[in-house]
């Protein structure tokens, strides 16, 4: 079983969650262009890919013209990852480490509902300033905790307060996802404050299915 499997555990084939994921991440895709503005030329890191094969996941891999100017990094072996896009470089990485590459080795780097992930803080900040050391521009996504819907979960509502997710997770066998070690809720707030972090030029917004304040994702662009 691959290992980022429990992330799509509710998301069935052919659902509408399956069909707003996809819509999501076309969304995401062309606010990456917008953004980074990629060039035929640029080399793209791709960090955190995954070897669940399907049309919501790995968009950029999925959509991009140029496959052979990514590399893709992912936890697990990349055998369903590597099958499905085999132009791309795969490498597999260990999590919360130093990024196995050169400063400044690629153009652009980009990261999708990853971070969230990390596990604390202190390794959120770890995987921002190693995607900022290792490429000249970055692109970094989120799911947004004020989208009505908790995207690990499918729990409505209740995952705006620490409290009455904890009580919703445990009432449908999800508790889980209230570690923060699995989870760590993202909002616009906590990404602005890893912006202080970085010695570069950054911009936060909203992404995926756009409702404003309660769109479905957020984004983090260095430029």
């Amino acid at each position: 079983m691959p290992v980022d499997q429990q992330y799509y555990r509710e998301v069935a084939s052919g659902s509408t969650a399956e069909k707003l994921l996809i819509s999501a991440r076309d969304r995401i895709f062309q606010d990456f262009i917008t953004q980074m503005q990629p060039s035929a030329s640029d080399e793209i890191l791709d960090v955190g890919v995954s070897d669940v094969i399907n049309d919501g996941a790995n968009v950029l891999e999925r959509s991009y013209p140029h496959q052979r100017k990514i590399t893709a990094c992912g936890l697990g072996e990349g055998v369903g990852f590597k099958a499905a896009f085999p132009l791309c470089r795969y490498v597999q990485i260990e999590p919360n480490t130093r990024l196995p590459f050169a400063d400044n080795e690629f153009d652009i780097a980009t990261s999708n509902a990853v971070l969230e992930h990390a596990g604390s803080h202190q390794n959120q900040v770890l995987l921002v300033k190693e995607l900022c050391r290792v490429a000249r521009r970055v692109f970094i996504t989120v799911p947004n905790r004020f989208f009505p819907v908790e995207h690990h979960t499918a729990i409505p509502l209740a995952h705006y307060l620490d409290g009455t997710f904890r009580i919703a997770c445990m009432i449908t066998g999800k508790s889980e996802w209230t570690d923060e070690q699995n989870l760590i809720l993202m909002t616009r707030k906590r990404l602005l404050a890893l912006t202080a972090l970085i010695a570069k030029s950054a911009a936060v917004g909203y992404t995926g299915l756009s409702l404003g304040p309660l769109s479905s994702n957020l984004y983090l662009a260095f430029r």
